[in-house]
C-alpha cells in the first residue's frame, strides 16, 4: 500500500475526479504510449558523450582537453554523420558501442546543449544579469529542476506528475497510477492530483514487490481482511480518509493483477540501471491487464559527479547506460510496442569543457547544456536535434570564454530548455495544445515547444 500512497501529502485538490482535463481525445486511450526517463544523476559529461570527429571540430575538443588527460582519442569515437550538421561527422563515446547501430538505423536521436533555462540566453544577456535559474551549477537545485521543467521558482510538482494530471482521461479504468517509478519516490513523478507506484527493481520478482503479507486464508488472515475492508468503509465523508481509501484499493487491485512474474524474451545486464529497466519492461507486460493505455516511467543512475578521476568510471557509466537502453529497446521490439514507447535521457548538468586536475586525476566540474538521448521507434532518429547556437548549429562553439560560455571554463549557456525538450515528448504523448503550457509554465518565454524529434 506504501507504494500507492507514497505521495498521499498531495491532496491539495479536493477529489480527484472533478480535475479539468483537456487531454486530445479520450478515445484515443487504445493507442498505448509511454514515456521512460533515465535520469544520469551528478551531471553527465555531454563534452565527452558526443565529441565533434571532423578535423576542425576535434582540434577545437583536443586544445580544450587534450593536454589536461580529459579528452577521448579520436581513433576511439564511433562515427555517426547527423544531416542536420551538414555532412560534419561526430562520435559518441567508445563505451556507447550497444547504442551506436541504432542512431544509424534511425531509432535514436541527440538533442543538442539541452539545460535549464526561465529564458533564452546569450552570453551578453547572461553577463548582463538577465533572468537565470535559480542557484545555478548547485546539484541539488539543479536537478530539481530538471524533473520539475520550471527554473524560476521551486515547484512541488515534477513534470512527468503534471503531464499524468493533464492526461488521465486517456488512462480510463487504469489498474495502476499512470507513473511508476523504480528509483523512489522523486519529485518528477508527482503532480497536483498524481501520486507514483514505486516499484523495487529486478531481481525482486515483479509478483513480490505489491504482495500483500497476512491476507491469505487462514481464518485469522481473513478476519484481518475483513476488518481492513470494513474500516475503510467509515469516515468517507471526509475528503482525506475518502482518498486513502481510494489508493488503498488501487494498491490490493494492482497486487491481485500482478500476482506474476513476467518471462522477458531479452537477457538485461545485472546492473542498477539493467535491473530498473527490466522491470519497467516487466509493468508493460501486462499493460493490457491493467487497462493502461498511458504509462511514465522514471528510473536513476547516480555517480556521474566526477570532480577528479573521470576517466574510467565515466567509460563505465555509459557502458552501463548504452546495455540498458539496448536491452530495453530490443524487449520493447520483442513485445511489439517498440514504436509506443520512447525512452530519454535527463540529467542535472553538463560538465565544464575545461578539465578539473590533470593527469590521472583528472576530473570536471559542473557545467550547464550539454546532450541527451531519445530513443525508440517513434524517434526521428540518426540526426542532432535543437535550437541554433552562436554559429548557426545545433552545437555550441567549443571554446573556454567563447560566444557560447557563461564564463572561462566552458559552461555552454543551453539553446534548448528542458521545457522544450519535455513539451516535445509530452505533446508524441498525448498531451494537447491548450495543456502544454499548464504543464510547462515558462513555455511561452521560449519560441518553440516542438523541437521536431517525435514522428
Amino acid at each position: 500500500m506504501t507504494a500507492v500512497a507514497t505521495q498521499m501529502r498531495h491532496f491539495g485538490v479536493v477529489d480527484v475526479l472533478a480535475q479539468e482535463s483537456r487531454a486530445e481525445d479520450a478515445s484515443a486511450a487504445g493507442d498505448y504510449k509511454a514515456l521512460v526517463c533515465i535520469f544520469l544523476n551528478g551531471g553527465n559529461d555531454g563534452n565527452n558523450t558526443v565529441v565533434p570527429n571532423y578535423t576542425a571540430g576535434y582540434a577545437q575538443y583536443a586544445s580544450a582537453r587534450q593536454s589536461q588527460g580529459l579528452a577521448l582519442s579520436q581513433a576511439s569515437l564511433l562515427p555517426i554523420t547527423p544531416p542536420s550538421m551538414g555532412g560534419q561527422v561526430y562520435g559518441f563515446h567508445p563505451s556507447m558501442s550497444a547504442l551506436h547501430p541504432l542512431f544509424a538505423q534511425g531509432k535514436m536521436a541527440v538533442v543538442c546543449n539541452v539545460g535549464c533555462l526561465v529564458q533564452p540566453l546569450t552570453r551578453s544577456t547572461y553577463i548582463g544579469g538577465a533572468p537565470r535559474p535559480y542557484q545555478l551549477f548547485s546539484h541539488p537545485d539543479q536537478v530539481e529542476q530538471a524533473r520539475t521543467a520550471i527554473s524560476s521558482y521551486k515547484s512541488t510538482t515534477g513534470w512527468g506528475g503534471r503531464v499524468a494530471d493533464r492526461t488521465s482521461t486517456l488512462n480510463p479504468g487504469a489498474g495502476i497510477p499512470m507513473v511508476s517509478s523504480i528509483a523512489g519516490a522523486t519529485l518528477f513523478n508527482i503532480g497536483a492530483n498524481t501520486s507514483p507506484l514505486v516499484v523495487t527493481p529486478s531481481p525482486t520478482p515483479l509478483n513480490q514487490v505489491l504482495a500483500l503479507n497476512g491476507f491469505g486464508t487462514a481464518a485469522d488472515e481473513l478476519a484481518r481482511r475483513a476488518a481492513m475492508n470494513n474500516v475503510r468503509t467509515n469516515d468517507l465523508n471526509y475528503t482525506m480518509v475518502q482518498q486513502a481509501s481510494v489508493l488503498t484499493q488501487q494498491a490490493i487491485n494492482a497486487s491481485a493483477q500482478l500476482s506474476t512474474d513476467p518471462v522477458l524474451t531479452v537477457n538485461f545486464p545485472a546492473t542498477s540501471l539493467g535491473n530498473q529497466l527490466k522491470q519497467v519492461a516487466k509493468l508493460l507486460k501486462f499493460r493490457n491487464e491493467l487497462n493502461m493505455s498511458r504509462q511514465i516511467f522514471f528510473v536513476e543512475l547516480g555517480a556521474f559527479d566526477h570532480h577528479s578521476s573521470q576517466l574510467s568510471p565515466h567509460a563505465s557509466l555509459l557502458t552501463q547506460v548504452s546495455q540498458a537502453m539496448k536491452a530495453f529497446y530490443d524487449e520493447t521490439v520483442a513485445q511489439g510496442i517498440d514504436s509506443q514507447v520512447t525512452t530519454f535521457t535527463s540529467s542535472d548538468f553538463n560538465r565544464t569543457f575545461n578539465p578539473a586536475g590533470s593527469g590521472s586525476g583528472v576530473g570536471s566540474d559542473h557545467g550547464w547544456g550539454g546532450p541527451a538521448l531519445v530513443l525508440g521507434g517513434a524517434v526521428a532518429g540518426g540526426n542532432f536535434y535543437g535550437r541554433p547556437t552562436s554559429n548557426g548549429t545545433f552545437v555550441p562553439t567549443l571554446i573556454n570564454g567563447g560566444p557560447d560560455d557563461a564564463d572561462q571554463r566552458g559552461r555552454f549557456i543551453p539553446s534548448v530548455s528542458v521545457e522544450q525538450y519535455a513539451a516535445t515528448l509530452a505533446r508524441w504523448y498525448g498531451l494537447a495544445e491548450a495543456d502544454i503550457p499548464l504543464a510547462f509554465p515558462n513555455i511561452n518565454n521560449f519560441a518553440t515547444s516542438n523541437l521536431g524529434f517525435m514522428t
